[in-house]
């Protein structure tokens, strides 16, 4: 199995990042009487002007339910609800709409995969592999299907530097292993992992491939066919859309064959008191009213970052990180987790001595600065490090490098107050 390597990233059009911030009115605010330093789009991106207009126009406009409808604003409504799902089809390189599920979020997206395919699939014995890096929604769901189905669970290791140990494939991937779900990038170490690398060598043993994208579809090119990937699961409040909408795409042949996920309106063909017949794709994983604005929405953060371009989008991530990484390196006692900027996205998460996470995110929102604080829903992955915790600053198309400054003044200060 190879190593993890990055591609190198074409000198694509310039971002103006300064220009670019008018379009997010959050960022225009004050936080305790200091401007607002956002360093947290990895738990949550903000959202452009377009987003907000698009889903506002949507219920001034033309709110009704979608699907069925005959009367004019239930058409106008449909047209642009399964419009938006185009869009996001074709932003991940899909070869059809019907293959993108609207989910809440992509912890929804991944359970779909472990409740449907998972328990129509797997037998005791069979086995799932997954890495020490994953984030709970990929943990979690698994680990309650194992206990369901005696399914066994493995995991790739992880070195010291936070990259995949993958020099052992014989006894990763076996005969027995049927999934192999893992992250594209860690969003606590910002990992990149090696994706169609990782899915070849997959396929190569007989086993499907799940690819959580919550980290890595926001911030630089995702095609799924290129990857020859099998399942992909991400949020939109991630990439400038809004919350409470995500997407599972899946190839075809897979989700038909799959049972639904949840009963009732909408993923039905026919229903009679005793039995029901399903609805085609996509509908047939989607039971009930939708969430019509979070879609739109989330059309509307695809084309937003269509027209920035995401090559550009992931080189900027890079010079920010890089430029972080240095900065951060200069701030005493401070230890950064994971690799380098060249096998990273566009986050650092970092111990400072002895004080605590939650304490420094404390002392940072004082000055306006958000970050995160915790175990970031990836504990298994803390508990490889020996810590219980760690901070986070994580950054996005709008973050600028004077941002960065001010984060690493901070931590300065944040270093003055607990060495008394």
């Amino acid at each position: 199995m190879p190593t993890a390597t990055m591609t190198p990233i074409p000198n694509t059009q310039y971002l103006d990042v300064h220009a670019l911030r008018a379009d997010f009115p959050i960022l225009h605010r004050r936080v305790h009487d200091k401007p607002l330093v956002y360093l947290d789009s990895a738990a949550s991106s903000q959202k452009p002007q377009a987003v907000l207009d698009a889903m506002e126009r949507y219920y001034e406009t033309t709110h009704a339910n979608v699907h069925r409808g005959v009367h004019t604003l239930s058409e106008e409504a449909t047209v642009q609800y399964e419009a938006a799902r185009a869009r996001v089809a074709d932003f991940i390189g899909a070869c059809c709409p019907k293959e993108v599920i609207w989910t809440r979020n992509a912890t929804e997206a991944i359970n779909l995969v472990a409740y449907s395919w998972g328990r129509a699939n797997l037998r005791r014995g069979d086995r799932i592999l997954l890495t020490e890096m994953e984030h709970h929604a990929n943990l979690v769901p698994w680990q309650i299907l194992a206990a369901e189905t005696s399914v066994d669970l493995d995991f790739v290791p992880i070195a010291d530097n936070g990259t995949l140990i993958l020099d052992d494939p014989d006894r990763l991937l076996t005969p027995r292993t049927r999934l192999f779900a893992f992250t594209a990038m860690s969003n606590v170490l910002g990992t990149i992992n090696p994706v169609k690398e990782l899915t070849a060598a997959a396929h190569r043993a007989g086993a499907l491939v799940l690819v959580d994208g919550a980290q890595s579809v926001p911030h630089m090119p995702v095609n799924v066919q290129e990857l020859d990937i099998d399942f992909l699961a991400f949020s939109a409040h991630k990439m400038l859309g809004p919350t409470g909408i995500g997407a599972l795409w899946g190839r075809r042949e897979l989700l038909n064959a799959m049972p639904p996920f949840m009963g009732g309106g909408d993923m039905i063909r026919e229903v009679h008191l005793r039995e029901s017949t399903w609805n085609e794709l996509p509908w047939k994983f989607e039971a009930g009213t939708p969430a019509i604005a979070e879609a739109i929405g989330f059309g509307a953060a695809v084309d937003y970052l269509d027209a920035i371009g995401m090559d550009t989008v992931h080189r900027h991530e890079q010079e920010i990180t890089a430029y972080a990484m240095q900065k951060l390196s200069e701030v005493e006692g401070l230890k950064i987790l994971g690799p380098g900027p060249e096998q990273r996205g566009g986050l650092v998460s970092f111990i400072l001595g002895d004080v605590h996470p939650h304490d420094i995110a404390g002392v940072l929102d004082s000055m306006g600065i958000a970050i995160r604080a915790g175990h970031h829903c990836a504990q298994p992955l803390h508990e490889r490090y020996g810590i219980p915790a760690s901070a986070r600053a994580s950054f996005y198309i709008y973050n600028t490098e004077a941002e960065i400054d001010l984060l690493v003044a901070g931590l300065h200060k944040v270093v003055e107050f607990f060495s008394y």
